[in-house]
């Protein structure tokens, strides 16, 4: 890899990883002190539909938290392994196209 790319990659990197160690401002304590509230929980409180998020949960991120942690540390945590997540598809996908 050219020296170029590399650093492209670089600012990539810690650009993504500033994004993530951020996030809990915008996602718990901004989110907080504006009151906001997910648009789809909005709608199903104005019509009156029962909460069935406790009975439904099939993640174990729920909200982006990660029980007996602080919320903040949950956001972080969820941004590193959607991260991975999409990183991991990428490689995987460069290696199907690459084969062919």
């Amino acid at each position: 890899m050219d020296s170029s790319r590399w650093v492209f990659h670089k600012k990539a990197l810690t650009l993504i990883l500033a994004l993530i160690a951020i996030s809990p401002i915008f996602g718990v304590l901004l989110a907080d002190i504006v009151g906001y509230h997910e648009p789809l929980d909005v709608a199903a409180e104005a019509l009156n539909l029962p909460d069935l998020t406790e009975l439904i949960n099939w993640t174990p991120f729920l909200d982006y938290t990660i029980p007996g942690l602080p919320a903040e540390v949950g956001y972080i945590i969820a941004g590193f392994i959607g991260v991975l997540i999409i990183f991991g598809l990428g490689v995987l996908l460069s290696r199907m196209v690459r084969r062919t």
